[in-house]
Formats: structure tokens, sequence, C-alpha cells
């Protein structure tokens, strides 16, 4: 499994390689001549030249800042509404119609909403950052533990167990791999929206940054900052995906489960 990780990886890297390259000759020879279109050349210069000067940096820094507090937040309030959810009767019936209605929504169109109550803030674009990443961790959850075998119950019933200490020993254990899946998922959401409220209401982080450079014309600036919302998920994702291991390898070698 690891060796075919690696060749995924690579075989990644390639193809990111060959159609970089596919562009930067595209460019160069006249094949694509579109005045607003940089060569990769031109985009590394510039986002070298925001890097140095701190602009690129200080957006980065910003955006990676909110999207992490908003995904911790959606953590916290998800895995805890997914287990409640999934264990306590009550709850699922009077919850679970209204979780399928709310998360189907567009969470764009909470922004302007946002705006209205909070205003143009970092508080605003954290709470829809947050809102957005928490649907899919809290489904994910409920699936895991919906999922725990009975046995596991019985035991936590045999050795009488308070609920909490059930949950804690026995059920998110058991529930992890599910809860990890959404706790990625979250993530990719987090960054997403975050990018997308800097867009179009708070005057930060790196989806300011792309829609002023958009407007100031200046487009080898204003592909430096996809770039690096690209690397900042790529980034996350690996950092979450090296964790997803250690605390749940059976996910990733199913030939080892019992």
């Amino acid at each position: 499994m690891a060796a075919r990780l690696r060749w995924l990886n690579l075989s990644g890297a390639l193809t990111m390689i060959t159609v970089v390259g596919a562009w930067q000759l595209a460019v160069d020879t006249g094949l694509v001549d579109l005045d607003y279109l940089p060569a990769p050349s031109e985009v590394a210069q510039a986002g070298a030249s925001g890097l140095s000067s701190g602009e690129l940096g200080s957006a980065a820094a910003h955006t990676l800042a909110v999207s992490l507090v908003a995904w911790l937040i959606a953590l916290v309030v998800g895995v805890a509404a997914g287990v409640l959810i999934a264990l306590w009767r009550p709850a699922r019936v009077t919850l679970t119609a209204s979780v399928e209605i709310l998360r189907t929504l567009p969470v764009v169109a909470f922004v302007p909403i946002a705006v209205l109550i909070v205003g143009l803030s970092t508080t605003m674009e954290i709470a829809v950052a947050a809102w957005a990443a928490m649907w899919p961790i809290l489904v994910n959850t409920r699936g895991g533990v919906d999922a725990v075998p009975a046995r596991l119950h019985e035991v936590a019933a045999v050795f009488r167990m308070t609920a909490l200490r059930r949950v804690r020993v026995v059920v998110l254990p058991a529930a992890a791999p599910l809860v990890l899946v959404g706790a990625r998922l979250g993530l990719s959401f987090a960054l997403i929206v975050t990018v997308v409220a800097e867009m179009i209401g708070n005057p930060a982080g790196l989806g300011y940054q792309i829609v002023r450079l958009q407007q100031a014309l200046r487009p080898d600036e204003m592909f430096a900052a996809v770039v690096v919302i690209g690397l900042l998920g790529i980034g996350l994702n690996a950092a979450l995906l090296a964790l997803t291991t250690r605390v749940a390898p059976d996910m990733f070698e199913p030939g080892r489960r019992a």
C-alpha cells in the first residue's frame, strides 16, 4: 500500500509538471495568445516578489489561521452533534430532518447574512467557514457511531460505564475512521469557504488579494495567490492525512482489519 501511494504521488507530480510545462511552452511560442494569461515563470516571479515584500505571506497567514480556527470549531461541534444524534433517540427524531435540510443549503448564500449580522470582519469568515465545515464532520461522525458493533455497547453495559465514558472509551475509537474522513472533508470546506468569504465580504486574506489583483489587472500576482491557496490545501490535507494514518492505520490497510 505504501508503494502504491508513492506511485500515486509520483504520477500526480509528473502530471502537474507536464501541465505547467505545456502552459509555459504554449505562452512562449504564442500558441496561446491571451492578454491576461501569464506564463508560469511570470507567476513564480510574482509569487517570489509577493513573499519577499511580505504581502502574500501575510494574506496566506490570515487565510490559514481563519481556516484552522473555523475547522477546530466545526470539529468540536460536528463530533458532539453527530454523537448526540446517533446515540440519543430524542435528538435523532428532533434534529435529523433539520440537519438534512440545512446541510444542503448553499453556503455562499449565508455570507451576506453573516455580513449583516457581524459585519465585515474575521468573525464573519470564521462563522461561515465553520458552518460549512461542520456538516461533513457531523454526518460522518453520526455514520461512524451508527456503525459501532452492538457487542461493543454490550461490553460497555457489562462494565457499567457512564454515558460519557462509553462515548470516550468505546464509541469514538470505534468510529474514528469515519470521523477522520469527515474531518478531512471539513478542513477542505473550511479553506474553500474562507477564501470565498474573503472575496465577498472581508477585505483580508488570499481571497481579497485575488479580487483586488484581478481588478488591478495584475494577473501574474493574482495567479500567484491562487497557487498559494492550492499549496495551502495540499499542505493541510497532507498534515491531516499523516495524522489519520497514525490514528487509524486500518483505514489504509483493509487486509489488517480483524
